[in-house]
């Protein structure tokens, strides 16, 4: 016989969830803000790759359109960058403490730590994005108009998503220093194959196509599309809901693992 909890239960479960979550989330920000050359890694390399290498090129940086899509598609890779490190280290650091097996005994469940780490992320991703824009609007002709505006928001958060769950997986599946490297390994070769530093029209054919299945090439698509207005190919939508699903499926069965290997 299935019991169902009454309507001021749930909701008391509800305010209290959001409550812890906020708790997590404040208590995760003050920690991020303790060591800031962890953020800013984050927020200084995709800027720099723009002053260095879009800035001097007059035939890009003249260009609206060719310097939004430059800045656009950097954008991207400091959105994937912030979400992998955020989640890939800060969850293997977290496990690796003594306080996180004591937290895990809580009655409070793990969506408030996790939602809290998440909702870090989203945030970092949005100042990731002010110096980017603060060279791209000063030093090139990129712009962004208010149309674009709320696409652009909104691709924020479809572009740190599969990067999210991608650094929730390492994060849960390996120690820290573990972490670390396949951070690094993985990040940088997916951003290069994804067409993140340089154009993909400038790739072979065999790179173009290799590309075009790969996650980072899809959140690139998804960013330029929502900055410029140009249209998104179907397809890139298909394959970034597709790695989206892998990798939420990685995180079931890191965080189920992590759970029976250390609480049972």
């Amino acid at each position: 016989m299935t019991t169902i909890a009454p309507p001021a239960l749930t909701e008391g479960r509800l305010a209290r969830d959001l409550r812890l979550t906020f708790v997590h989330f404040r208590v995760q920000l003050v920690e991020m803000l303790r060591t800031p050359m962890a953020v800013i890694g984050n927020l200084v390399f995709p800027s720099v790759a723009l002053l260095f290498f879009v800035v001097p090129q007059q035939a890009i940086a003249s260009d609206p359109l060719l310097a939004t899509s430059a800045t656009a598609q950097l954008s991207a890779f400091a959105i994937a960058s912030t979400c992998m490190f955020t989640f890939g280290l800060g969850v293997a650091e977290d496990r690796d403490k003594p306080f996180f097996p004591y937290l895990r005994t809580l009655p409070v469940g793990a969506v408030p730590p996790l939602a809290g780490r998440v909702l870090n992320g989203i945030l970092w991703s949005f100042i990731a994005l002010v110096p980017l824009a603060l060279v791209g609007g000063l030093l090139t002709e990129a712009t962004l108009s208010w149309g674009r505006l709320l696409p652009t928001l909104l691709a924020v958060v479809g572009v740190a998503t599969p990067f999210t769950l991608l650094g929730l997986a390492i994060g849960y599946s390996m120690s820290t220093k573990a972490a670390i490297a396949v951070v690094q390994v993985s990040l940088f070769p997916l951003a290069f194959a994804g067409g993140m530093f340089m154009p993909p029209e400038i790739f072979p054919r065999w790179l173009d196509v290799l590309s075009s299945y790969t996650p980072t090439r899809g959140a690139r698509e998804l960013f330029v599309s929502a900055a410029t207005g140009a249209p998104l190919d179907a397809h890139f939508a298909f394959v970034l809901a597709a790695w989206i699903l892998v990798f939420a499926t990685l995180v079931t069965i890191a965080f189920r693992r992590d759970e029976g290997r250390n609480f049972k």
